[in-house]
């Protein structure tokens, strides 16, 4: 088995590369409006309820019809992976590794066509969509090799008269709720690092992008993953998604996605049920209000791009995405004018034709952002964008920037999940950190400075669990910079840490007197 090395981006600018993506995108676009069963214990369900994905670049094309199920197929689920589980939990770690191993091959293989889906599913441009699956092998091949890992007999410290052991067991049945952002990195990411740790899940992929999750349960059919071990349902969140928290079978619940949602998770999973007979394991990554300091004596064009990248990827639809950044007073107004033109050059479009701005994705949303915006328009000074973008079938906001936001506005505490940037205005370092810190996520920031001291001051004083200092703060790569946050941006579990595994493990000692 090879070193663990990170898997990278295609460049789109090579004509053969742009092809190819492009040739994948029409072989897709030629499947659009096909319909896909739920997949419980290895058997195709139908319902009569149905889930419709749609483009958000194009709301008129009909990704596919997925199923709506209910409190029924809910219990089945779990019942199949209750019994997987019991088969499942004995297989050796080499050996539920070699299919993750397998399926890291197939995603190698249907990179283009994975991407081309996620294009067209949840609206990211070529290079986004990309990034996400370059994450999601590199999930595959870390926690693969962890699985075997963390199954070797950990150290003790030797008694006399007694043979001490000490290992790790899986949990049992988990429940996956992934999010639409990154549809496969995370949807497949938190499913992995279960089933390598020896559970069963119930995955219960978004229904904006129930698409993503087909094609994982799709690839690990194709690997040969025993029946059981992985259960597609595309559910009712109302009707199964409580259910499946409250279930008594549940043993762990694998959450990404919104405060709100991972604090009802959290309440939920603290109530014991009926039958229940251990206390669930709550595993989330929640909101985060990010945001990037820039110091009087840092470099200025540098931290502009990392700004503007920042807030501005994949429409600012990132949990760590810049959504405010705090400028010290001297070089305040050199630094909005330097960032108006570059976010003025981005340019709107569909992002099938690779536009770097695309829809966001849902009307819902699209509306939520607007009014945001609104009110940002009275708490502040809008630089630039600020409205929907007319003339396209989809959800596309331009854009947008508002500066001379007082530190506890809405716009500067609330999550916008959306291409709005708030800009603060610091009167030095000391106060600069001092916003930073003050809204309740700690997810990601960023510190652009040339003075180590004030960078090491960052290092002990911005509270959040990823930091980084002159550069982005989006783009964590697996095993490089493991990501989770405190607060109420989650539980900080660390995905792609050493750490992660041992979230959906527990320890034994075993001793045996000689």
């Amino acid at each position: 088995m090879t070193e663990f090395t990170n898997i990278m981006p295609h460049d789109f600018s090579n004509p053969v590369i742009l092809a190819k993506q492009r040739e994948a995108l029409e072989m897709v676009r030629s499947q659009f409006g096909r319909e896909y069963p739920n997949i419980i214990d290895g058997k195709e369900v139908s319902t009569d309820r149905k889930t419709l994905s749609y483009n958000p670049g194009n709301l008129d094309e009909l990704i596919g019809t997925f199923q709506k199920s209910g409190q029924a197929d809910a219990e089945t689920a779990i019942r199949a992976a209750d019994k997987a589980f019991q088969t499942w939990k004995n297989v050796p770690a080499e050996e539920r590794a070699a299919f993750i191993f397998k399926a890291a091959e197939v995603v190698r293989r249907r990179r283009f066509e994975i991407n081309a889906w996620m294009v067209s599913e949840t609206g990211k441009n070529y290079l986004e969509a990309d990034a996400d699956t370059c994450e999601a092998i590199d999930f595959l091949e870390f926690y693969a090799r962890e699985a075997i890992r963390y199954a070797q007999l950990q150290p003790v410290t030797p008694f006399p008269g007694e043979k001490n052991e000490y290992f790790y067991i899986p949990l049992g049945v988990g429940i996956c709720i992934p999010p639409w952002n990154f549809p496969f990195a995370i949807m497949l990411g938190i499913s992995t690092a279960a089933i390598a740790a020896g559970n069963t899940v119930v995955l219960k992929p978004s229904s904006d992008s129930p698409m993503m999750a087909w094609l994982f349960q799709d690839i690990m059919r194709e690997v040969g993953l025993p029946d059981g071990v992985l259960n597609f349902l595309v559910a009712s969140g109302a009707e199964a998604g409580d259910y499946l928290v409250q279930h008594p079978k549940t043993r762990f619940i694998s959450f990404t996605g919104s405060m709100e949602v991972g604090l009802r998770i959290t309440e939920l999973a603290a109530k014991s049920s009926p039958a229940q007979i251990w206390i669930k394991r709550v595993i989330a990554e929640m909101g985060g209000k990010d945001t990037i300091v820039v110091d009087a004596d840092a470099d200025i064009d540098s931290a502009v791009d990392g700004v503007w990248v920042s807030a501005f990827g994949f429409q600012g639809q990132k949990c760590s995405a810049c959504s405010r950044a705090i400028i010290d007073e001297k070089i305040y107004d050199e630094f909005i004018e330097k960032l108006k033109v570059k976010v003025e050059a981005l340019e709107v479009g569909d992002p099938k034709d690779n536009y770097y701005s695309g829809p966001v994705i849902n009307q819902s949303a699209e509306k939520s952002i607007l009014d945001y915006i609104e009110i940002g328009k009275k708490e502040g000074r809008l630089i630039t964008g600020g409205y929907k973008v007319e003339g396209l079938n989809g959800n596309y906001i331009k854009p947008t920037v508002i500066a001379d936001i007082d530190p506890m506005a809405t716009i500067s505490q609330e999550e916008i999940f959306g291409p709005v940037l708030a800009i603060i205005k610091s009167t030095d370092f000391d106060n600069g950190l001092e916003i930073a810190n003050n809204t309740i996520y700690g997810l990601t920031g960023a510190v652009f400075s040339s003075d180590p001291e004030k960078l090491d001051r960052a290092k002990r004083d911005f509270h959040v669990g990823n930091l980084y200092l002159n550069r982005k703060c989006t783009g964590a790569l697996v095993d490089v910079q493991p990501f989770g946050g405190f607060n109420m941006s989650g539980t900080d579990s660390k995905a792609g840490s050493r750490d992660y595994l041992m979230l959906f493990m527990q320890g034994k000692s075993v001793t045996t007197k000689l």
